[in-house]
């Protein structure tokens, strides 16, 4: 079995991969002060309501854009697994992915594992977008070449700026509301953040699709990604996995090399 971990500002992913299939799937908050032992005994007990256990895993690939946490990591991995993990760097993404981009190094390790797994999964051309602590998007072109993108803020960073920084303000949870025009200060922070995201989506989107004057495929992914797609006008595809499945994807052609 494969283990797979997607390390992002907010969460971290992790996925169990058996013969090529993702079986497992867990999300987690992202400590970044956490100890190897730590995030051992919280992977443990993860791993035991799905009857895995360390010996289990034979491998691990870990895509990480917070730096502070990989000591911890590659340490726990060592001590409790028994495994080196292969960690995604520039070097690696550049092997399997074809970037068009005049700074490639700038690129973040989950926009490259997305790009890879998008178009094993669909072709280009593309515009990926990820729910994330940013919200990211990214253009594939028709030659299946990482073109560039945008980062914009993510859809919590909103919710909690609006808390923070108006002192009137409540603190909301993020869902779909029944109508465009809020009837309470709730309702009204509630529609000017979801309806504000799928309109910088839609527009974003749309924008792209007239300077590249072509009809690309809309994926998403991401915890939000299903709450926006719902309502969006462009999006097309929801794949929760696609970090996951790219992971899965680099480590086969890694091993695969001679």
């Amino acid at each position: 079995m494969l283990f797979v971990l997607d390390v992002g500002n907010t969460n971290t992913v992790l996925g169990v991969f058996n013969q090529g299939t993702l079986e497992y799937e867990w999300r987690i908050k992202t400590d970044r002060y956490k100890t190897e032992d730590e995030f051992a005994v919280l992977i443990e007990s993860l791993f035991k309501m799905k009857d895995l256990t360390f010996k289990d895993i034979e491998d691990i690939i870990i895509s990480s854009v917070v730096p502070p946490i990989m000591y911890a990591l590659d340490e726990m991995c060592e001590k409790y697994f028994g495994k080196t993990p292969i960690i995604i760097d520039k070097d690696i993404a550049r092997e399997f992915l074809d970037i068009h981009y005049p700074r490639p190094h700038e690129l973040g390790a989950d926009r490259v594992v997305n790009a890879i797994g998008a178009i094993h999964s669909y072709a280009g051309p593309l515009i990926i977008i990820d729910f994330g602590t940013a919200t990211t998007y990214c253009y594939i072109d028709e030659t299946n070449a990482y073109y560039g993108g945008l980062i914009a803020p993510g859809i919590n960073i909103a919710v909690e700026a609006l808390y923070q920084k108006a002192a009137k303000l409540p603190k909301i949870e993020l869902e779909s509301p029944e109508h465009v025009i809020g009837q309470s200060t709730v309702e009204a922070m509630q529609a000017g953040v979801f309806y504000g995201a799928v309109g910088e989506v839609d527009g974003i989107v749309k924008r792209i699709m007239k300077e590249k004057n072509t009809t690309p495929t809309v994926v998403a992914t991401g915890g939000l990604a299903p709450l926006i797609a719902d309502t969006s006008e462009t999006i097309q595809l929801v794949d929760p996995y696609l970090t996951l499945k790219g992971l899965h994807l680099i480590y086969t052609r890694l091993v695969d090399q001679p």
